[in-house]
């Protein structure tokens, strides 16, 4: 039992069923399917956090109905054939331990996808246009009502059967139940529509047929945003009025409680709250269902450390905390925090790009610090090399970190050379951007990893042919990333023009008056700047060549952060690249048409362009050589940590082709 969190790792009983502790996965989309059922790979993605320490695993959401289709990936529950799947993921999470229960979804209007790439076709309680998505529903009728309610009640009946424990009615973020209960959005005038007890009646149905069809050993639970948090949403009285009447039917065994709706943009940001958001933030809506119901509620909202979760309970705000994204970061968060291990923890900085970033592309899910994620069939167990080989890697970014940790980690002797005093990169200069100091934990965790994993560290220490030949390597991974790039301009003498990484580095003092920040990629650099920038006084004009600003950036994140530059009096150009800068003015070449943007009263243009890969010149010899992340082609951290891994994973399958060939 840890000492540092006896609350969170408290058993807890929710109805028929004990968990082990307090903490929780929750539903969450993987595109891990197979065609809409469980295969191997979303099995091993849930018996890793199983295998972890996780108490509760909640899968992703399961259709109950051929209408509840909102996306390509989604699981459905509705035929016998995808029993054996739930089996299957059933019994590889009871092997650690671990309890594990199934969603039951309708979207309702909120979908996302139609049929090969058309518009797609969504029914809910009426034909309340949706904005998100631009979707308008067709209205249901009350025969077909009543068929999705069916629905529920044998998807519920054929997921009890394949082993899980326990079933959550999906609820929240505006899909189908709360849709009825909505009197901005439900406009019926049958038994489902008008008044309050009405407008409760699918909501009421759908829970006591699904207990029904379960019978009393199986957990029944409800998700439910405890305040939608957009315009025309439920607030908080209306959902606690909604719990108060659902605890009268006494089917219920807990609540699962988060925050937001999916169908406008302002409300979806809460669906998977990026760091600009506070942690733990929507423990205070937790608290407030507390104080309504006597069963168990659970919360999700940023609780990314176990010292959240902890003050969480401790302060009786909830009893169990969802901690999703920290264990798609870290799979063995629970088992490390029960161990009092804190400072293995790796910790996940909310930065969105590859857990929902990937689903929104359509991708299987993974994290940018842990790309294992998703690939525990590809690359875990991690294998031990059989003869340990001199390794090199050259940069001590995000990159070359992962692939010292993973070499060291196999077997390997592995020095790491950084030319800089400092371990990180990049990611040093990203976290100076306004809203993401914590992605600056990228670089701390991956540090300490390879540090753990016995990679000897040399910051301060450029790699020289002197270097090389006393090291004599086997292998060199070279990640030295890439430098700033200023394109083509025509620039008149006097015109103040810095590139954004030399802005970032040396923080030169900028004169009064309209500062132009212009974007080659549209993402966090040119929006991050020229929020500071305004925050901070200055007039500002961000320019860019994509369609819009923050077009490369996670939905969520973007929302967020071009909503603060509005906030702060941003000016915004799309579709516009930066050609030349006179004394006071900024010309930009439309990416369109031939029509050319001038912005005015300049006073000092920052460029924000693409960067160009670094390579060292250098002669090694017999020793292979691979490249990764910018060296290779400037990207992301995404690619130059996965990229890290692959390398690394890649010195283990030489070394057992060698033990082959002996």
């Amino acid at each position: 039992m840890s000492h540092l969190f006896p609350h969170l790792f408290e058993p807890i009983t929710l109805g028929p069923r004990t968990i082990r502790n307090r903490i929780v996965s929750s539903g969450h989309d993987t595109v891990l399917d197979e065609h809409g059922q469980i295969g191997p790979d979303l099995v091993a993605y849930h018996e890793a956090r199983a295998a972890g320490g996780c108490g509760l695993i909640v899968l992703q959401v399961s259709g109950v109905h051929e209408t509840a289709r909102y996306t390509k990936h989604v699981l459905m529950a509705t035929d016998d054939s995808a029993v054996p799947g739930y089996r299957a993921v059933a019994e590889a999470v009871h092997r650690h331990g671990a309890t594990i229960f199934a969603q039951l979804f309708h979207p309702g209007r909120e979908v996302m996808d139609g049929e090969r790439g058309m518009a797609p076709r969504a029914v809910a309680p009426s034909d309340a246009p949706q904005e998100r998505f631009k979707v308008v529903p067709e209205a249901l009728s009350t025969a077909e009502v009543e068929d999705i309610i069916a629905g529920y009640a044998t998807s519920a009946a054929r997921i009890a059967s394949s082993g899980i424990d326990g079933v959550e009615i999906v609820s929240s973020h505006g899909y189908l139940p709360i849709q009825f209960f909505n009197p901005r959005i439900n406009t019926r005038t049958d038994q489902y529509g008008g008044s309050p007890e009405n407008r409760r009646r699918f909501l009421a149905e759908v829970i006591t047929a699904v207990r029904a069809a379960v019978g009393p050993d199986i957990v029944v639970g409800l998700r439910i945003s405890g305040e939608e948090k957009t315009e025309d949403g439920l607030v908080a009285t209306e959902i606690l009025d909604l719990i108060g009447h659902l605890d009268e039917l006494e089917a219920l065994d807990y609540y699962s409680v988060t925050a937001g709706d999916s169908s406008t943009l302002q409300g979806a940001v809460h669906i998977v709250p990026s760091m600009q958001i506070d942690p733990g933030y929507a423990t205070n809506l937790s608290a407030q269902v507390k104080k309504v119901t006597d069963r168990p509620v659970m919360v999700a909202g940023r609780i990314n450390q176990p010292h959240e979760a902890e003050s969480a309970i401790a302060e009786g705000r909830t009893d169990m905390a969802v901690m999703t994204r920290a264990m798609i970061c870290d799979p063995e968060i629970a088992a490390k925090a029960e161990r009092d291990a804190v400072d293995e923890i790796r910790a996940c900085i909310g930065c969105n790009q590859a857990c929902i970033g990937h689903f929104q592309q359509g991708v299987p899910i993974s994290c940018i610090q842990h790309p294992e994620t998703g690939r525990e069939l590809t690359f875990l167990p991690r294998p031990r090399v059989r003869r340990a080989h001199r390794v090199l890697v050259i940069g001590g970014g995000p990159g070359g970190l992962k692939a010292a940790a993973v070499a060291a980690e196999q077997g390997n002797d592995v020095v790491l050379c950084e030319r800089g005093p400092h371990l990180g990169g990049a990611v040093l200069l990203a976290q100076t951007l306004p809203y993401r100091s914590e992605f600056g934990g990228a670089a701390t965790n991956l540090s300490a990893e390879a540090a753990r994993a016995g990679a000897e560290i040399r910051t301060s220490t450029p790699v020289t042919q002197d270097v090389v030949d006393a090291i004599a390597p086997d292998h060199v991974i070279v990640a030295t990333g890439a430098a700033e790039r200023m394109p083509e301009l025509e620039i008149a003498d006097d015109a103040l023009v810095l590139g954004a990484r030399t802005y970032l580095t040396d923080e030169p003092r900028l004169p009064a008056g309209r500062i132009l920040v212009t974007d080659w990629k549209g993402d966090w650099i040119g929006l991050g700047i020229a929020i500071r920038l305004a925050e901070a006084g200055h007039p500002v004009t961000l320019a860019t060549a994509a369609n819009f600003a923050g077009a490369a950036i996670q939905q969520y994140t973007r929302t967020l952060l071009v909503s603060q530059a509005m906030r702060a009096g941003v000016e915004f150009l799309g579709d516009a690249r930066l050609v030349g800068v006179d004394e006071d003015t900024g010309y930009l070449q439309s990416t369109l048409c031939e029509i050319v943007h001038e912005v005015e009263n300049v006073a000092a243009t920052i460029v924000s362009g693409a960067p160009r890969a670094v390579r060292p010149d250098l002669d090694f010899g017999a020793a292979g050589v691979t490249v990764i992340g910018d060296a290779l082609a400037p990207r992301t951290v995404e690619e130059a940590v996965y990229e890290g891994l692959l390398a690394a994973t890649e010195l283990a399958d030489r070394d057992r082709a060698e033990a082959v060939r002996a």
